[in-house]
């Protein structure tokens, strides 16, 4: 992957977390849980995300993210895609106030290396 596909691949992940954190600034997991549409719009910029890192590859993930297993993001995105009317809203929630801020940073101070 040449070096500027690697860096848009990074925006993306950037771009989609920094959606997530609007989406769910000031929610708690019951006001998430009711809100249907924002569900939505996090788990597709889950996918996003998810497909980002994938097309990274795991070697360049890891340099980006080495505590974060690039099959747990890659695994996210095939629970999204094809589990998702197993998905529980607590780990989503989690997922999206937790983890993603940490992958979001992870990203930029790639970006900025």
């Amino acid at each position: 992957m040449s070096t500027r596909d690697a860096a848009r691949r990074l925006r993306d992940v950037v771009d989609n977390a920094a959606r997530i954190e609007a989406y769910v600034t000031g929610l708690d997991l019951a006001a998430f849980a009711a809100d249907r549409k924002t569900i939505d719009a996090c788990e597709r910029c889950l996918e996003r995300i998810a497909e980002a890192v994938v097309k990274l590859g795991p070697e360049q993930f890891a340099t980006v993210a080495p505590d974060v297993p690039f099959e747990r993001v890659r695994g996210l995105g095939n629970v999204l895609r094809h589990a998702y009317d197993d998905i529980d809203l607590t780990i989503l929630f989690g997922l999206v106030r937790n983890e993603v801020p940490a992958l979001r940073q992870a990203a930029l101070r790639a970006l900025e290396g």
